[in-house]
């Protein structure tokens, strides 16, 4: 499909820069198969779920995956996107003209790191040099990597170590934050519990391949880049059971939605899953394992935005975008929800 089928005009007003609070504060736009749409709450999720319902959340934890540096005179930035093994991270570099094989960037803080390859895509293999782990260092030495729509528009502050990392965050590795979650408080998941509400997590850890533009013209000739995530056996078995028991598998998320549809085989069983995912998903795809998705506002012509599209239709979406831009809802990872039910 042409990637320009999913564009569409946001006004700058409306991406948000600073998240609602409290977190469930936050609005959220019902978007069923059909019918009208519905202006409510995140608050309101109980009582748009049913009882044997299962929510779907990632743990995985945002890392401070940005550094500043130098590379002798030179400038440079890198945003890990990948961890490939206990010190060596896939990054991309900004002025990574100035960076060659086996050079060495500085980082501050005693923070230093080898460039021992480049890959296809033009991002490099760093090698963080030490006996400390990689997460002490980049503690030390980076910051919270914002999205560039917010980075662009405001400084990193302290307030985003907290607001930029979910409830549920426990596994160390992302490098953008599962937003969805963003949302949830222990106010709400205590209501969802009384509503009868299950709910499990997995893990997948979101690189910055997440906020790469489309460059191609053609969905067919774009590459997504591989992110690592895994579902425990227990957690394939609950959800299995809630499902025959007649209840919906919730996505909380693009992240858990994408993980969850690479475990399912066509037999619509969801199996245990360790490994990388580059899972694309655009219309046409025929879903396995989700029935619902709660998931932020996207970027025009990206793939969260196709993805979105396959779950309801282009059309329903291009229309709920529409009318959330008329409806002044605030987009992108610090904004509002919408909860998808095809």
């Amino acid at each position: 499909m042409k990637v320009d089928l999913f564009d569409f005009e946001l006004p700058p007003e409306r991406i948000a820069l600073r998240p609602a609070r409290p977190r469930d504060a936050a609005r959220m736009l019902v978007v069923r198969g059909e019918g009208p749409f519905e202006d409510c709450g995140v608050r309101d999720l109980p009582q748009l779920l049913r009882a044997g319902d299962v929510l779907v959340f990632n743990d995985t934890r945002v890392i401070p995956a940005q550094l500043e540096g130098r590379r002798g005179e030179a400038k440079i930035g890198a945003t890990l996107h990948k961890r490939i093994d206990l010190r060596r991270w896939q990054a991309f570099v900004r002025n990574a003209k100035r960076l060659r094989i086996g050079d060495v960037a500085e980082f501050g803080g005693g923070v230093t790191a080898i460039a021992e390859e480049r890959l296809a895509d033009g991002s490099f293999v760093l090698f963080f040099e030490g006996d400390e782990p990689v997460e002490v260092l980049l503690e030390r030495a980076g910051r919270m990597p914002l999205p560039p729509y917010i980075a662009g528009k405001r400084a990193t502050d302290e307030q985003d170590r907290e607001d930029y990392q979910t409830m549920f965050a426990q596994e160390d590795g992302a490098v953008a934050a599962p937003t969805a979650a963003l949302h949830f408080t222990p106010e709400l998941i205590a209501a969802l519990d009384a509503a009868g509400i299950a709910r499990e997590t997995l893990t997948l850890h979101v690189g910055a391949g997440t906020f790469l533009p489309v460059k191609a013209e053609d969905t067919d000739d774009h590459a997504m880049h591989a992110e690592w995530g895994r579902i425990e056996p227990d957690v394939a078995d609950c959800l299995n059971a809630a499902r025959k028991a007649g209840g919906r598998v919730i996505a909380v998320g693009t992240t858990s939605l994408r993980l969850l549809e690479s475990a399912t085989g066509e037999d619509g069983v969801i199996r245990p899953f360790a490994g990388d995912t580059d899972i694309f998903i655009t219309p046409g795809y025929s879903f396995r394992a989700v029935d619902g998705l709660m998931t932020n506002f996207h970027l025009p012509k990206s793939t969260l935005m196709m993805l979105v599209s396959a779950l309801m239709t282009r059309e329903r979406m291009m229309a709920a975008y529409d009318y959330a831009i008329a409806n002044e809802y605030r987009f992108y990872s610090y904004g509002d929800s919408s909860l998808l039910l095809p």
